[in-house]
Parts: C-alpha cells; sequence; structure tokens
C-alpha cells in the first residue's frame, strides 16, 4: 500500500507541478499551469548556503515559526539543509531534496548561474524552487528578492552626496559570487564611476557579519587610515567598531539593517564624532515570504504571473529613526532598545501586511506566534521584478535605465 502511495505522489503532484516548470520555461501561462492538487501533507526543504551570522539565522526561524503555525503545523513537514558557501554542496543538497520527491525548497542560493542545471532537473522532477533574497536565472524558478530594487546605486549615491563628491572609500561587501552581493557592488559602482574624485582604496568581503566585517575593515585602516568613507553592505556595524577600536575619526557609513547600526546612527555622542548613514539593505521577512507564496501555489489558492518578485527596498536615513517601547514595530518605530535585542539583530524581520503571523519570538527562536493562524497574502502581494541580466534571468534584456535612482537624488555635480 505504502508503495502505492508513493508512486502516485510522484506520478500525481510531482509529474504536475513538473510540468509547471517545463511550461513556464517554453513560454506557456504560468496561470494555466499552476493547477497542483491539494495534498494532505506537503515535503519542504529549507535550503540555506551559508549560515552564522543573524541575518541567515532570523530567515531560516522565521520560515520555521510560519512552518508551525496553524494550519501549516498539519500540513508542512520542512526540514533544514545547510550547506555552506560551496557550490558543489548546495548542488549535492539540491540533488538529495529532488531524490527525496521535495514537494518545494525555498532556499538562499550560493550563485545565480550555477546551480541552473540542478534547478531545472528539479522542476522537471515536480519540485518548486523558490529562491530569496539572493537569486538564480533558470527561468523554472521563482526569485523572491529585493536585490533588483537599487540598493547598491541609491546608498553609493547617498554617500557621495554626504561627501560632496570627493573622497577615498572602502568597499565592504558581502558573499562571493552570489547574485545580491553582485547586483549590490553593480549598482554601486554605476554612481561611483560617475565622480572622478571619488576613490575606492579597498574592496573585501564582509560575509555579511558584523565579525568578519570588522576585521576586514581593521585591515583596509592599517593600509589607508585616511578614509572618507565606507560603502557597506550587512555587517555594518562591524565597520564602525572598526573605526572606533583603530581610534579614527567616525565617518559616513551605509549599511543594513542592523539593530545595533540603526541605534549607533541615532546616538548624538556618535553623530558628533562625524557618524552618519542611511540604513537599507536585505529584509530576512524576504524568506518567509517566499515560502508563504510557495505554500499558496502548491495548495492551489495562488496562480504567479511572473517567477521574479521583487520585496521592497527599505530606506531608513539617520532622522527618522525612532525606538520602540514594545515587542513590535509600531506607531512609526523601527529599532529595538539597547539590551533588547543583540546590536546584530536585523530589524526588517517584520512586515504586517504580509506576515502578520510573525513576532520577535518568531524571528528570534523560531517559534511560532500564540493564537495567530496563517493569513492569506494580499492579491497584490507578488510585484514583477524588473529583467537583470545574469542576475535573475539568462536571455533578456535590461530596462533602459536598470541604476535608477528611486531613494535618494544626487546633489552634487
Amino acid at each position: 500500500m505504502k508503495r502505492f502511495k508513493s508512486i502516485w505522489r510522484w506520478m500525481g503532484a510531482g509529474a504536475l507541478i513538473g510540468a509547471l516548470g517545463i511550461a513556464a520555461q517554453y513560454g506557456v501561462s504560468s496561470a494555466s499551469a499552476q493547477a497542483a492538487p491539494k495534498k494532505d501533507k506537503y515535503l519542504i526543504y529549507l535550503s540555506l548556503s551559508y549560515s552564522g551570522n543573524a541575518w541567515q539565522s532570523e530567515s531560516a526561524n522565521v520560515v520555521k515559526a510560519l512552518a508551525k503555525t496553524p494550519p501549516y503545523d498539519k500540513i508542512v513537514e520542512l526540514r533544514e539543509v545547510i550547506s555552506g558557501t560551496d557550490v558543489q554542496a548546495q548542488i549535492s543538497a539540491y540533488e538529495s531534496m529532488i531524490a527525496a520527491h521535495a514537494d518545494g525548497v525555498v532556499s538562499f542560493p550560493i550563485s545565480p548561474t550555477a546551480l541552473n542545471r540542478i534547478v531545472k532537473r528539479g522542476c522537471e522532477q515536480g519540485t518548486l524552487f523558490f529562491m530569496y533574497d539572493s537569486t538564480v536565472t533558470e527561468p523554472c524558478a521563482y526569485d523572491v528578492s529585493f536585490t533588483t530594487a537599487g540598493f547598491g546605486e541609491n546608498t553609493a549615491q547617498w554617500l557621495v552626496n554626504a561627501l560632496h563628491g570627493k573622497g577615498n572609500i572602502f568597499l565592504s561587501r558581502g558573499v562571493p559570487g552570489s547574485a545580491t552581493d553582485l547586483r549590490h557592488t553593480q549598482g554601486a559602482m554605476s554612481v561611483f564611476k560617475k565622480y572622478p574624485n571619488i576613490h575606492v582604496v579597498a574592496e573585501y568581503y564582509g560575509y555579511w557579519d558584523d565579525r568578519i566585517t570588522q576585521q576586514e575593515t581593521a585591515k583596509a585602516l592599517a593600509s589607508h587610515p585616511d578614509v572618507d568613507g565606507i560603502w557597506a553592505q550587512a555587517g555594518e556595524n562591524g565597520a564602525i567598531k572598526a573605526l572606533q577600536a583603530a581610534g579614527k575619526k567616525l565617518v559616513p557609513v551605509t549599511g543594513e539593517n542592523s539593530n545595533g547600526f540603526r541605534l549607533a546612527l541615532a546616538d548624538p555622542a556618535l553623530r558628533a564624532q562625524g557618524l552618519r548613514g542611511v540604513s537599507s539593505g536585505a529584509p530576512p521577512a524576504q524568506a518567509a515570504f517566499a515560502f508563504k507564496l510557495m505554500m499558496e501555489v502548491l495548495q492551489g489558492k495562488r496562480k504567479l504571473d511572473t517567477h521574479k518578485i521583487e520585496y521592497a527596498l527599505p530606506w531608513v536615513p539617520s532622522d527618522q529613526i525612532k525606538q520602540c517601547t514594545g515587542d513590535k514595530f509600531e506607531n512609526g518605530c523601527n529599532v529595538f532598545p539597547p539590551g533588547k535585542v543583540p546590536d546584530s539583530f536585523v530589524t526588517e524581520v517584520f512586515n504586517p501586511r504580509l506576515l502578520p503571523e510573525l513576532s520577535l519570538k518568531s524571528a528570534l527562536n523560531g517559534e511560532p506566534t500564540p493564537g495567530q493562524t496563517i493569513q492569506s497574502l494580499p492579491a497584490d502581494a507578488a510585484v514583477a521584478a524588473p529583467d537583470v541580466p545574469g542576475i535573475n534571468c539568462q536571455n533578456c534584456t535590461a530596462r533602459a535605465d536598470p541604476y535608477k535612482l528611486t531613494k535618494v537624488s544626487a546633489s552634487v555635480n
């Protein structure tokens, strides 16, 4: 009996969802292909590449929390796999998931192109792939990401404005080879190259981690003590700590969404020493959003007309930082007071419109919020992302203004 159930599972839902991947690849309407039969139980894998920093931990935790929230707690079997930064290890992990007949994989991919072949095979064999934050260019995968929303160019222009168009700067990048780091850096350099008096004197990888960023920034300071500004991705609080530890003046720093960074930007004493900045960057909420989208597709509750979905870019300048008094981001607050959470805690993990089920407990421990049940996503939740060659598509054409500023205007000629 079990054998026949296994065969039905493979030939029924698997084959039909596989047809969805093939149909999308060859131009068949997604709306006509996404008609998977409802099941009593779904096998879902949470696939992380690198791990160990607060951002990835929170991303995983919010997916785990949703999987434990009714009714998902009864219909989802969630398995977590961490493969590290070796692309071959993630390929092997995907192979195992496909062999286990996974219904879906929600994943942070380590490369935009190297995973394409195995992702395509998975689609053909009945596994849905929903990538979060970082992206792949295989057409059958779903990319759910803020990566195309302009972090690189907007933060770079903010830094140029703060430096009045001249100065020596550091580039603190993320994880090498990832689509997110590539797109951010491309966007930033599209701005910096317009200003001949902006000089990138050091470029290094901080792996989106405060500790590593602090170490790498300290090395750069040893060779270039006269830095005037730092363009950083996640791990930005480590860059500030490196400046402080070296006894250097504080300078304008761009960064992402750590609680410590937002507190530092709002600190009058640090501002008096020269610190300025804008908090933007990757929300861990993308992972939970991707998971909910995937579940709605698997259950036949949603038909997606695009495989490229853009998550909005957060943008919190220093003068808009407001401390919260409770456990929620409400009444315009966007940072927790000192001691409430670690400095490395990533603030953009909540989204009351898309993810009302989540709480601070969810982000920190992967536990469901008591009394919550899964709420349907709004009908307009899936916003189509633009084509970005080499990032979220292969044989495609970029829009005419791929690095158009959306959050800040150039104030320097």
